[in-house]
């Protein structure tokens, strides 16, 4: 496969993306933008770009245990032809679900890229709205949508009624967070480290408006 892709990360295990424990592929780069993203670091196109078989090796001993793959960013549909390819390779490999993110509608995804929404399992569409509540699991604002595509996904997803959840991550020397947190934890987390003498910085403190 000589696929480029580029990505912002990757992470096994991932709880809070997704029933069970679950590979996480970030994706860099995303034209929508959307004001109080929390995750702004995803969005410059054309960074930490790799190829496809470089990306699977990495992942490839994750899979046999994995409860599937949840794919985000940044935003997955502005690398089409990486996702395609990611997902052909996921499913030799694994009989879990196929999580995807993305802030475009699903009325234009299915028009434009039928064929890869079709290979999903459970699509997440709409643009995230800080000035929207949330109180929908796996979701950042209430105007988004869940789309169970699959009858594994109808069996994990259907009724899925769970507290939210954020991941705390190690890589290397980096630690940073996974999940979807609810509004102003962000700064409540920056608040408490804080006060036991740790300085961090989030990618929403660079955006007007933010939650958090």
């Amino acid at each position: 496969m000589t696929q480029s892709i580029s990505i912002n990360r990757i992470h096994y295990p991932i709880h809070s993306l997704g029933f069970g424990a679950r590979v996480g592929v970030w994706f860099q780069g995303c034209q929508i933008q959307c004001p109080g993203c929390i995750s702004r670091d995803t969005w410059e196109p054309g960074t930490n770009a790799i190829q496809l078989d470089e990306l699977t090796q990495t992942l490839l001993p994750w899979t046999a245990a994995a409860d599937g793959l949840t794919i985000s960013g940044g935003e997955p549909f502005d690398q089409p032809d990486a996702v395609a390819a990611l997902m052909k390779w996921w499913r030799t490999k694994n009989g879990g679900d196929v999580l995807l993110f993305s802030g475009y509608s699903a009325e234009l995804l299915w028009d434009r890229y039928p064929e890869i929404v079709a290979q999903l399992d459970v699509l997440i569409s709409e643009p995230y709205d800080a000035k929207q509540p949330q109180t929908q699991p796996l979701r950042g604002s209430d105007n988004q949508r869940m789309h169970l595509l699959t009858p594994i996904a109808a069996q994990r997803y259907a009724n899925l009624d769970v507290a939210p959840t954020l991941d705390l991550c190690f890589d290397d020397d980096t630690v940073w967070i996974a999940g979807i947190p609810k509004p102003n934890a962000m700064a409540e987390i920056r608040r408490r480290l804080a006060a036991m003498g740790f300085a961090a910085g989030t990618s929403d403190q660079l955006l007007d408006g933010v939650r958090g």
